[in-house]
């Protein structure tokens, strides 16, 4: 009997504890609960040598502000879009510029600055954009830029270039293209 009633007791605590998380509002939330986000979900994907990979990101757009160097500051770690994380995930397992990425789900953010941009892939997952801890860095590999011919109202992330096991990961915004290749191994 005394069983029994522990493990109700167990039971309860647990529902009432998952319906207190569901019911909880998400931590660090910029919007009003209820509301949409004003910068909708999109994703990227592509498949390399058969196997996919899929990153799902919140587009900014610029709405009459300065974005590179302005609301993107430069010198520090940018989540790489709105909202929630910036999450990449892959089946296969990949060279990202000088980084080897393990199949896996990872955080993307990116080390802007004038000159050179680091994209930075982040073991911790599931966290809200601007919650970024470096010790939880898979690694940081050096991007290429070049600049947009007419500015980009709003932010993207695609795969570009594709062939065979190799694509173009772009980063483009206002008028900056920032892009690392991605091999599948």
């Amino acid at each position: 009997m005394f069983l029994r009633t522990l493990a109700t007791a167990a039971c309860c605590t647990l529902l009432a504890t998952a319906t207190f998380a569901a019911t909880s509002p998400e931590p660090q939330m910029d919007k009003p609960a209820g509301q949409a986000l004003p910068s909708p979900a999109a994703v990227a994907d592509v498949t390399l040598a058969g196997k996919a990979i899929k990153i799902t990101y919140n587009s900014p757009s610029m709405r009459g502000r300065k974005i590179m160097g302005g609301l993107v500051p430069y010198g520090e770690v940018w989540r790489t879009g709105a909202n929630p994380a910036t999450t990449l995930i892959t089946v296969a397992n990949l060279k990202i510029g000088t980084l080897d990425v393990p199949a896996g789900t990872y955080t993307l953010y990116t080390l802007p600055s004038a000159s050179q941009w680091f994209l930075i892939v982040n073991k911790q997952t599931g966290q809200w954009g601007t919650v970024y801890k470096q010790d939880m860095d898979l690694g940081r590999t050096p991007m290429q830029g070049k600049t947009l011919s007419a500015p980009q109202e709003k932010m993207s992330i695609s795969f570009e270039n594709t062939s065979g096991n190799t694509t173009q990961l772009h980063i483009k915004w206002e008028t900056t293209d920032e892009y690392v290749t991605v091999k599948a191994e």
